[in-house]
């Protein structure tokens, strides 16, 4: 038995002959329950440590000081930008636009839309670029269409007539997306007072049929890519240029008297690029 064991047993006798005394049990209790209290506070504080040690050894990402201030980049959306910019140079009363003023607001559309409309295009232009556009009705696009087959605006009903280039497609099973497109976002303009249309029907007749004309409503910004749908309207009634009721809805202006002064402008579109219908980001 070596020296270690028997200073052991030593002790163990002697912890047992003191605590059958009363004062030494007193004590002994108080001392564990001060050992015991110590050793969860140490616990606690050597967790805690250790907690700080981690988060002080951790590297701290700081983030990188350019010193410039963040910018925020508002962004002015297409009709805005026409609104803007057309406002200021549009006449406010029926015109013929002089070239100087075409040139500008011309170049104000390019610049907010990315479209490249014309006053003058392949020598052509009507009376009016700016003028009174009106409500129309739906045309009827092929034989037997009737008012519930078209989707949208039901309110303005089916033109009695025909349009000035007939139907649309021959029959409904020959009735294609892209005649869908040109009824719905068709146009009408007072090709009949051209000054040469008597005397060059045949070749104005076919150059204006379904041509691209951009419709935009300066008040607003609005705009809408749109086709020669029909001849019209009649001088009497006060205005220069007629839109489909969807054209008419896409422009606000199909509410009230359902009339609005606009700008009236070929589209140079020669490989049909530009999808036909209201113009809300550049193109």
């Amino acid at each position: 038995m070596n020296a270690l064991t028997v200073l052991q047993k030593r002790s163990e006798g002697l912890n047992k002959k003191l605590r059958r005394h009363k004062a030494a049990k007193n004590f002994f209790g108080k001392a564990s329950l001060i050992a015991h209290d110590l050793r969860q506070k140490s616990s606690r504080l050597l967790a805690g440590a250790g907690l700080t040690g981690a988060l002080l050894l951790s590297p701290l990402t700081i983030p990188a000081l350019t010193g410039q201030t963040a910018q925020v980049v508002k962004t002015e959306s297409t009709a805005d930008a026409l609104k803007r910019t057309l406002a200021p140079i549009s006449p406010h009363t029926p015109a013929k636009l002089e070239a100087d003023q075409a040139g500008k607001i011309e170049a104000a559309i390019l610049a907010a839309t990315g479209l490249s409309a014309k006053a003058v295009l392949d020598g052509q232009t009507l009376n009016h670029q700016v003028g009174y556009i009106g409500y129309e009705q739906h045309l009827r696009r092929f034989p037997g269409d009737t008012l519930l087959e078209h989707d949208d605006e039901q309110i303005a009903g089916v033109a009695p007539g025909l349009g000035a280039w007939g139907y649309f497609a021959r029959s409904k099973s020959e009735f294609t997306t892209q005649d869908y497109l040109r009824e719905k976002w068709y146009s009408v303009a007072q090709t009949l007072y051209l000054p040469n249309w008597n005397t060059d029907f045949v070749h104005l007749r076919d150059w204006y049929k379904y041509r691209k004309i951009l419709v935009v409503n300066p008040a607003n910004g609005t705009a809408v890519v749109t086709v020669l749908g029909d001849a019209g309207p009649a001088k009497w009634t006060g205005k220069q240029f007629g839109g489909s009721p969807e054209t008419m809805k896409a422009l606000n202006l199909h509410k009230g008297p359902r009339k609005g002064l606009v700008l009236f402008l070929f589209l140079d579109d020669p490989e049909n690029h530009i999808p036909l219908g209201p113009v809300t980001q550049k193109l």
